[in-house]
């Protein structure tokens, strides 16, 4: 049985870090892709970062980019997203996908879990 579970969320200050995580049991880890994704109340889901499923080659959004980075351990079945110099417009429930193809397509998914950039 597939399914995704996401840690390492949590309330920091801004300019602080975490690092989130994602694993499966269930999944061929290795020939899957993983997308973080992140909701934000009222919001509609949006990209975060993208690694493929070898782990060598990753996309990131506009937002994040030079902040955040995605990486992926196929011998420990986890995907991370390291974020650095968080904003509050960071703040948001987190997801990570495994998916085949594109993103934006079928996959299985994670419950999220939820930073909270604050002061």
């Amino acid at each position: 049985q597939v399914q995704l579970v996401e840690s390492g969320g949590g309330l920091v200050q801004p300019g602080g870090s975490l690092r989130l995580s994602c694993t499966d049991s269930g999944l061929p880890f290795s020939t899957f892709a993983m997308t973080w994704f992140r909701q934000k109340p009222g919001k509609v889901r949006e990209f975060v970062a993208t690694v493929s499923s070898a782990g060598t080659l990753t996309t990131y959004a506009d937002s994040v980019k030079g902040r955040f980075t995605i990486s992926k351990d196929n011998v420990e079945n986890m995907v991370y997203l390291q974020m650095n110099n968080l904003k509050p417009a960071d703040t948001a429930l987190y997801l990570c996908k495994a998916h085949l193809l594109q993103a934006s397509g079928s996959g299985y998914w994670g419950q999220g879990t939820q930073v909270t950039v604050a002061s």
